[in-house]
């Protein structure tokens, strides 16, 4: 069953009343209803505020990382363990064929239904999934194969058990390796980029967001929780973290905005499957045909958060921030 947000509740109805003109064969009432739909699905996703996109992006019926991986590989084998502790479920990983191209693909997944979320511990990663994403991101740089990384996370694991076993190293080591992997890196964020979980995997040549998603340092809610010690105040928090596709491409923080259909990914997943197919075929052919993309890799890292004084005309200073393109 379909699930629908606050802000969705018209579409809900005009497409409840066009159920009802089917059953009952009246073509002029679907016709009418049909071009209501269109006006209202216009109206409300042309005007979509950060916090209605935000709450697509955590969308219930939104496509995982294992939806799109059984969407994008062909003959395809799960890759478990991080060969020190445990099989964290929070983090998959397939090899397989992308179209006629072998692939690795390493992603977060959330899980779908109770016993399913608590097993891959709803997506929050701990240190073994760090170290399991590192260990299969070596295996293909040992055989040359290039990697797709898809992220989607409300963040690190922060339990007790995920400190003991070095959850900070890991995702420091995890940024520290992937910046020199010697093959072709392209990442997506599918849903959530949450904090250091998502950096962990966002390593890379490079880097896509979906139209609803999101990438920010901190959660709206903990934001809001910090600034105002109000944990309501989530829609000015989601405001003023700049956390849209749109702002990131704005400041040159990511690459790319995948397209997906206006009422969201979850209404048409092969769609947004062949979205990201299509980004990571020509991203791996533009990267292949670079002299040097190691050293490219390297200069994007190192000038992020760069930024230079621009003077105005009343001799006042503006800081842009600056990042790679």
């Amino acid at each position: 069953m379909a699930t629908y947000l606050d802000f969705e509740q018209t579409i809900k109805s005009i497409q409840e009343e066009i159920k009802i003109a089917t059953i009952r064969n009246d073509t002029r009432a679907c016709e009418i209803l049909q071009d209501d739909l269109k006006k209202e699905i216009q109206q409300v996703y042309g005007n979509l505020s950060d916090y209605q996109k935000l709450q697509l992006a955590r969308h219930p019926d939104r496509p995982y990382a294992i939806d799109y991986i059984h969407m994008l590989l062909k003959d395809y084998i799960e890759i478990h363990g991080d060969r020190h502790f445990a099989d964290d479920g929070a983090i998959v990983a397939f090899i397989g064929y992308l179209n006629n191209e072998k692939v690795i693909i390493i992603g977060e997944e959330k899980g779908r239904g109770t016993k399913n979320k608590i097993a891959r511990n709803f997506g929050m990663p701990n240190p073994e999934g760090y170290r399991k994403a590192l260990r299969v991101a070596k295996m293909a740089e040992k055989f040359d194969i290039p990697l797709l990384m898809l992220i989607d996370t409300p963040g690190a694991y922060c339990g007790i058990g995920a400190e003991e076993r070095g959850q900070s190293e890991a995702i420091a080591r995890n940024l520290q390796e992937f910046s020199t992997l010697r093959i072709p890196v392209i990442a997506v964020v599918i849903g959530e980029g949450g904090s250091g979980g998502a950096l962990a995997l966002g390593v890379a040549d490079r880097l896509a967001m979906m139209k609803y998603s999101v990438f920010s340092v901190i959660s709206p809610e903990g934001c809001a929780a910090i600034l105002w010690s109000d944990p309501s105040k989530i829609e000015n928090a989601t405001k003023a973290l700049k956390i849209t596709p749109d702002a990131l491409k704005k400041a040159n923080l990511i690459d790319a905005i995948l397209d997906e259909p206006d009422i969201g990914a979850h209404r048409d997943k092969e769609g947004a499957a062949r979205s990201i197919a299509t980004y990571f075929e020509t991203s791996l052919q533009q990267i292949r045909s670079t002299d040097n993309y190691l050293l490219q890799r390297y200069e994007r890292i190192m000038a992020y958060g760069e930024f230079k004084e621009k003077e105005l005309e009343n001799n006042e200073t503006l800081q842009e921030i600056q990042s790679p393109s």
